[in-house]
């Protein structure tokens, strides 16, 4: 058996994404597109990349579930109880579990992620 490999978080270039757009009872303006490049999954984390377009849902984290994100390119804004929060380009974030507020995504944005389900 060989040793477990490492997974890189940034070649998406030869791999189909996963396509999709917030659900229509959350939209709160336009109608983004989303991808996803999922890299990475074991035991309770995965990892990957996301990219979308400009628009904004609301978001509804469990209580089990967090993500850590680095915006490579693009602006978002995550509204919550405290106020907005940007995230521009080199930067990161937390959302944490059970987070409740919107994502708006200000410049098209593509980010890695990182998401961790507790038990």
């Amino acid at each position: 058996m060989s040793p477990p490999a490492i997974v890189r978080i940034d070649a998406t270039d030869s791999l189909p994404a996963t396509q999709d757009r917030p659900r229509p009872d959350r939209l709160v303006a336009g109608n983004p597109l989303r991808q996803t490049w999922l890299l990475h999954e074991a035991g309770p984390m995965s990892a990957g990349v996301w990219a979308c377009e400009v628009g904004r849902w609301r978001i509804v984290f469990p209580p089990t579930r967090q993500e850590y994100f680095h915006v490579l390119s693009g602006r978002v804004r995550l509204h919550g109880p405290a106020g907005p929060t940007d995230i521009g380009p080199g930067q990161g974030g937390v959302i944490p579990p059970g987070f409740e507020g919107e994502f708006e995504v200000i410049e098209p944005v593509r980010k890695q992620f990182v998401l961790v389900d507790m038990p």
